[in-house]
């Protein structure tokens, strides 16, 4: 019972910022949501210890560690501070779709959420990717380096879904 205390005690001592999660077969996606984070600070652990450290726009300190469900690739870990989130994609280290974000199986700390505009299911990964290698469009190798006003800074690393709809928009008449 103490560790449970103290993990409590812990929890209401740290500010922990709000936490979407999504994955691919291939990775996990993490989006912190933290507006003008400074002395961003992450580690990805093999064993699939994911630990987070930053400064909010105050200077008050938000961190948070999560046991992941399975083990990781460090050097396939990457981070991206943008000005509204903190985007980490982190490499699985067998792909395959876990069945939650955490190891354990008790419900999730409040502010890990589902990220639902990142989220794909199985089967809609290897649709999207069977569709992918099959579309030789060239309205996709057009929109290579064209400001379209959006950036990586409104949380946003990975959006099939959004590129589906430009080419729907692209073709059809209006």
């Amino acid at each position: 019972m103490k560790s449970t205390d103290s993990k409590q005690n812990l929890l209401l001592n740290n500010r922990n910022p709000e936490v979407l999660w999504a994955q691919r077969s291939d990775k996990v996606y993490l989006t912190v949501a933290l507006p003008d984070a400074k002395d961003v600070f992450v580690k990805c652990e093999p064993q699939g210890l994911f630990s987070f450290v930053a400064q909010g726009l105050q200077d008050e300190s938000f961190d948070f560690s999560l046991e992941l469900y399975g083990p990781i690739v460090p050097e396939g870990c990457k981070t991206e501070v943008g000005l509204r989130n903190i985007l980490c994609s982190i490499q699985k280290e067998q792909k395959g779709w876990w069945k939650r974000l955490l190891k354990s199986e008790e419900k999730p700390a409040p502010y890990i959420k589902v990220d639902w505009n990142k989220w794909c299911d199985e089967d809609e990964e290897e649709e999207e990717s069977a569709s992918d290698l099959a579309s030789d469009d060239d309205t996709a190798e057009q929109d290579v380096g064209q400001d379209d006003g959006s950036s990586d800074d409104e949380g946003m690393l990975y959006l099939p879904d959004l590129e589906k709809a430009k080419r729907k928009l692209a073709t059809s008449d209006f």
